[in-house]
């Protein structure tokens, strides 16, 4: 018999080469999955709710797996024996079984991502926010176009093309800029984001805040289709995905925060 576990963990991708296995660079999902099957002791592959992009990071990320045996009974040891296993910067924190059709990616209702930035140094968050001189920035105007961002739902202009995606439809709920002490941060969420949206959408609201175009531009920038016309992609460093959710339905046991 075959049982689906979705497994929750947290990763600082500063080391890896993003999300996805490659052949020759070192990434998270590699890892995990040489972590998982030497624990469970058999051949495990694992299908992630998303592919982050070379060092960006996860508060919170999903992937599911199939066991070929009876049920795991022990998953706190299982996740235990994995803390122990990774190293520093992988973090598991639970692993749930689920309906056999749950599926990481395509169950997921909504994923929301955090941007940061700041001018100040600081030794204990260079890896994790994105510093940037911000004294000519204006985060009211940024935030009005955030506001334009929920009257579109094509956002081809802020994704990179990739031949395996039939839609570059997504369905942006929240966008906003708001202080944190010295950081601001950027939160955004949707029911799907292109690969390298959210740092293209960072790179032009950020060209937006300095006064290098403007709000008309900003629509005209999304209503073109053409990645040519946005800002630049921010730095990786800053981003991290913070959020994903999934109907409770899909759980067979209750599933905390």
């Amino acid at each position: 018999m075959t049982n689906r576990y979705f497994i929750f963990f947290s990763y600082n991708g500063t080391r890896y080469c993003g999300w996805q296995r490659q052949p020759d660079n070192m990434t998270v999902q590699q890892t995990i999955e040489e972590a998982l099957s030497t624990v469970l002791q058999q051949d495990i592959s694992v299908v992630g709710a998303g592919r982050t992009d070379t060092g960006v990071h996860a508060r919170k990320m999903v992937a599911h797996f199939d066991y070929c045996e009876a049920e795991i009974e022990e998953k706190n040891a299982v996740v235990n024996s994995l803390n122990k296993m990774l190293s520093h910067d992988i973090a598991i924190d639970k692993i749930v079984p689920v309906r056999y059709d749950a599926h990481a990616r395509f169950s997921a209702t909504k994923r929301t991502y955090i941007y940061s930035l700041t001018e100040r140094k600081d030794p204990f968050n260079y890896e994790i926010v994105c510093r940037k001189s911000l004294a000519k920035m204006n985060f009211d105007r940024m935030n009005e176009a955030c506001r334009i961002l929920f009257e579109y739902i094509d956002f081809t202009s802020f994704g990179k093309f990739s031949p395996d995606v039939k839609t570059n439809n997504c369905r942006i709920t929240e966008a906003h800029w708001k202080q944190d002490g010295d950081i601001w941060r950027f939160t955004i969420s949707a029911n799907r984001f292109l690969r390298n949206m959210v740092r293209a959408i960072v790179g032009t609201l950020i060209d937006v805040g300095r006064g290098k175009i403007s709000l008309d531009d900003f629509k005209s920038i999304i209503e073109a289709k053409d990645r040519c016309k946005a800002g630049d992609s921010a730095p990786a460093c800053g981003l991290a995905l913070v959020e994903i959710d999934y109907p409770d339905e899909i759980f067979l046991e209750k599933v905390g925060k």
